[in-house]
């Protein structure tokens, strides 16, 4: 049932905009760039571990650095790492550059982007099969050493080259993770646990609105292999279906790696199914954390920033809030 006995409205957005403001203020002096050593951050309260995927700032800049420099000044200690970030760091060739969106191209215009892509997209893979894991190595040392763990890297290779699903997945161990993700499906999730049981590590499916569509079922990709798990997408969840998210976490939270975390309107709100700044939706944040908590499942909470963000702030001070939140409902 869609928002019953919904205790997450009991921290409103009120009490959330307050008791973030002094957080997302000392945020905005830490002195990174004067080359002085802040604290080392530490997100996992109360014995539950948060963190954010490296997507939340998209709208910002967004290299490796940009991204563990976010981190350490949100305080946040784990990150869901999307491949691209890891790629251009290791020095990944450019991809090919996309038309503008909404642009009309003509047949000789798109055909030539294709012809373009289908270079870029070899000289990747031929990248992928021959670098060096160095500046794997050296990545995972530079966010290890500011307090930042990798757990997840996001390379999504289900329609990769097999060489390239491998090369993957050792990626991903030298970063420091337990497993990649993908967006779950049929092939991807028939293919990728395959290769996860060979490098003894995860293949971790997120979804979207697809457990709103009649007859889907998690358990049925999970059945393919042992070694794949969920990223559960709890916003996108509870916005498809209007269910509270805890059903599948009791359920399945031993095939749980991850929860993906973000507020929005149920199935049959109005607006349905929209993303709202955290405390303006209706998804059960809170349930979500202390049921975790009480159980001591070992399950991350990554905030995934979707909704708009304000004109008077950025990505950084709102993903910022969204962990103070967090912080607010477990300690």
């Amino acid at each position: 049932m869609e928002n019953q006995n919904n205790s997450s409205h009991t921290f409103s957005r009120r009490k959330f905009l307050g008791t973030t403001t002094a957080a997302v203020a000392a945020m905005s002096f830490t002195p990174l760039s004067f080359g002085f050593a802040p604290a080392k951050p530490n997100s996992k309260f109360g014995g539950v571990q948060i963190g954010a995927i490296t997507y939340s700032w998209r709208s910002m800049p967004s290299t490796a650095k940009d991204i563990l420099n976010y981190c350490v000044e949100a305080g946040i200690s784990s990150i869901e790492l999307m491949g691209n970030v890891a790629e251009e760091y290791a020095g990944i060739p450019a991809g090919a550059a996309r038309p503008p969106r909404g642009a009309q191209l003509s047949d000789a215009e798109r055909a030539e982007y294709q012809r373009k892509a289908e270079v870029a997209a070899k000289a990747q893979r031929e990248w992928r099969l021959s670098v060096s894991m160095d500046k794997y190595k050296e990545l995972k040392k530079m966010y290890n050493k500011a307090g930042v763990n990798i757990h997840i890297v996001k390379f999504a290779p289900a329609n990769w080259s097999d060489e390239e699903i491998d090369y993957a997945f050792k990626a991903a161990k030298v970063l420091g993770a337990k497993g990649i993700t993908n967006e779950i499906g049929e092939e991807a999730c028939q293919r990728l646990g395959k290769f996860a049981e060979k490098h003894d590590m995860w293949a971790i499916y997120h979804n979207h609105a697809q457990p709103g569509e009649p007859g889907f079922s998690f358990d049925k990709f999970l059945a393919y292999s042992p070694k794949n798990m969920l990223n559960f997408d709890a916003g996108h969840y509870f916005g498809a279906t209007g269910n509270h998210p805890n059903e599948i976490i009791e359920r399945l939270h031993d095939r749980i790696f991850s929860i993906h975390l973000k507020d929005k309107t149920g199935k049959n709100a109005n607006p349905a199914n929209t993303n709202m700044p955290w405390g303006d939706g209706d998804t059960p944040i809170e349930d979500m954390l202390k049921l975790v908590q009480k159980n001591k499942w070992p399950i991350y909470f990554d905030i995934e920033l979707e909704y708009e963000v304000p004109e008077n702030s950025d990505a950084q001070k709102e993903v910022t809030k969204c962990v103070q939140y967090c912080k607010n409902i477990l300690v």
